[in-house]
């Protein structure tokens, strides 16, 4: 009976497995993919719940990256004068906007997971990692048709003889541009949900920060045009070289430094894995705390 019994136990098949530790670099990647369902109803409610309710609907995607280049254009193009390298304003401040606001979507919305769905880990068990995930990509889709609006601006003076000189083969490193937003969103995001926990007020000055951040950032003005004097500071910023790549891809100008790179891809690997250990060892203990 008692062997029986334990080559029953021994054959059964579990489809979780709760143990007390874990390592802290572990993504519970295979536990992520056994919940892709829930993921993808979440990335679903993400999307769909940003805009009900509202009288324009998902039409606030166009709208937002349309009216905040109207805006740059007229004051920092025309009233302050800053030089955009002799391209034309709109699609100058629209090639910029639109990554940098992926980017902070993703860190916004990131650095409030375990804050804003402390009710949901409170009931019921599925892998943590699911909730920034689903916010990167349903980032990820408001991102892709924002970037349809770009590419139609982009041929439109293109085709009307703009001094415009793309990389066309270098076009294909335009998803690893948005592949580093995204993780490094992502990784700060983690840290500050992490810390957040315990100190709420963080919330309002990560918001107040990634403003700005935006203006350390070559976005409203090349790093060509950037004052020597201060130039190192825009440097150590680790947006600032796939910024100018990116401006680099579509309008063949930007100062691009292969050690900026590196720079950059050594800082979001390290705050990503920073982020992964501080979200993993939350995680354990938040829900007392929150």
């Amino acid at each position: 009976m008692e062997n029986s019994i334990s080559n029953t136990i021994e054959t059964e098949k579990w489809d979780l497995d709760i143990s007390p530790k874990h390592s802290l670099f572990d993504l519970h990647l295979k536990e992520v993919w056994n919940y892709r369902d829930l993921m993808m109803l979440m990335v679903r409610r993400d999307f769909v719940s940003g805009y009900t309710q509202t009288v324009l609907g998902p039409l606030w995607i166009f709208i937002q990256p349309i009216f905040t280049t109207i805006m740059f254009t007229f004051v920092f193009g025309n009233l302050a004068g800053i030089s955009t390298n002799d391209i034309p304003g709109p699609v100058f401040y629209m090639a910029g906007l639109i990554p940098w606001n992926y980017f902070s979507d993703c860190l916004n919305k990131t650095s409030s997971v375990f804050t804003a769905n402390a009710g949901i880990f409170g009931k019921v068990y599925f892998p943590r990692f699911i909730m920034p995930l689903t916010i990167v990509i349903s980032n990820l889709v408001k991102l892709g048709i924002q970037v349809l609006l770009l590419i139609g601006l982009w041929l439109y003076f293109v085709f009307k003889g703009a001094n415009i000189q793309p990389h066309y083969p270098l076009l294909v490193l335009f998803p690893f541009i948005i592949l580093i937003m995204a993780v490094l969103g992502l990784g700060l995001g983690m840290i500050v949900s992490s810390i957040t926990t315990k100190y709420r007020d963080l919330n309002t000055l990560i918001g107040f920060g990634v403003q700005l951040l935006m203006y350390a950032t070559p976005i409203i003005y090349p790093l060509s045009e950037a004052n020597v004097k201060y130039r190192y500071i825009i440097n150590m910023n680790p947006l600032t070289p796939i910024m100018e790549l990116n401006r680099y891809i579509f309008f063949g100008k930007g100062l691009v430094d292969i050690n900026g790179i590196v720079y950059c891809l050594v800082f979001t690997t390290v705050t990503f894995l920073a982020g992964l250990i501080l979200f993993n060892k939350t995680e354990k203990t938040f829900i007392d705390t929150v």
